[in-house]
């Protein structure tokens, strides 16, 4: 009789640990959504839309970002250039990531195959496209997008490790100083090419005056 309780009881032991340490798991599960539906949380970004900003062809992983929910939400704080998390207008079971071109009362100038040439974007919406215009379902395609659809705004690559870091509103202009590897020659191209981007976006917007009169 002894034997088989103890038999039992060593049968039993690693269950009891299983359903210790789910209890742990579960015990902070709430935290987890908290912090991940109000505050920041994590997605995998997916598609050539972005590139060579996010997932370039020279990664063999998927870029991973981490998103700012709270500063959307409860701030309200994007800018021209921030790369934001929305739903599709067309399908709202649908997550985009694109940039925003354009705020309200921002004159854009449209690329194909948007109808008109130019356009005022109105208030309460967003002007937003892909960093590569030929593989990118964006404005220039369903037009502007109301605000509420932004989610979340892109503050920083976690995975791949080797592309670990923030992404800045203002990108410093690139210095050629200092560059003694084939890293950082590659590293200032690209630096070069987003700077490059950066004025070209520039131009074909008109920004509206915040100004108050």
């Amino acid at each position: 009789m002894y034997r088989q309780t103890r038999s039992q009881f060593k049968l039993f032991t690693p269950l009891n640990a299983l359903v210790t340490a789910s209890w742990r798991y579960i015990y902070w599960l709430p935290t987890a959504f908290v912090v991940s539906y109000y505050f920041v949380n994590l997605k995998i970004i997916s598609g050539r839309s972005m590139q060579p900003t996010l997932n370039p062809d020279f990664s063999l992983w998927r870029d991973v970002g981490l998103f700012n929910r709270y500063a959307i939400h409860a701030k309200l704080d994007f800018a021209r250039g921030d790369i934001v998390a929305l739903r599709s207008p067309e399908n709202p079971n649908r997550v985009l990531v694109k940039r925003i071109v354009g705020l309200p009362g921002d004159r854009v100038k449209t690329l194909p195959p948007y109808p008109t040439p130019e356009i005022t974007v109105p208030q309460g919406q967003a002007w937003i496209e892909g960093d590569e215009p030929f593989h990118s379902d964006d404005s220039n395609r369903f037009g502007p997008v109301p605000l509420a659809l932004i989610e979340s705004r892109l503050i920083s690559v976690v995975w791949p490790p080797s592309r670990f870091g923030h992404l800045f509103r203002s990108q410093p202009t690139p210095s050629k100083k200092n560059i003694s590897t084939p890293q950082e020659h590659s590293a200032y191209q690209l630096a070069m090419a987003e700077l490059d981007r950066q004025r070209w976006r520039s131009t074909r917007v008109t920004a509206a005056s915040r100004n108050s009169t």
